[in-house]
């Protein structure tokens, strides 16, 4: 498992071995993949990808990968991403006309004795 860990930080770049030894002696490395620490224990390799996977996604590094990959997007896609931001424009169009009126009218009521 050393031997694999070593070939492939060797291999990749963004991976990076720790500075201090690991602790092979309870039968656990670490191994530190773009600032996520992950475990892998008694050589269960399939079970640290998996609880990488998850930290990824719930520190949202999955959707900075997929944000800057450049690959297809269907249309179907893109009509769904046109929509979406359609609709926060509106919205944020909406709120702010709402806003101001709100703000005019302050400014109207409180210059008046």
């Amino acid at each position: 498992m050393l031997r694999f860990f070593r070939a492939l930080t060797s291999s990749v770049s963004f991976i990076r071995r720790p500075a201090w030894p690991t602790p092979e002696a309870d039968g656990s490395q670490m191994q530190w993949i773009r600032g996520i620490r992950v475990w892998v224990k008694d050589g269960n390799l399939e079970q640290a990808l998996a609880i990488m996977e998850r930290k990824m996604k719930s520190s949202g590094m999955e959707r900075l990968i997929k944000r800057h990959t450049d690959h297809h997007i269907k249309n179907s896609e893109k009509r769904v991403r046109a929509r979406k931001n359609l609709e926060l424009r509106i919205r944020s169009e909406e709120l702010s006309r709402k806003l101001r009126s709100i703000l005019v009218k302050k400014i109207r009521y409180a210059s008046k004795p």
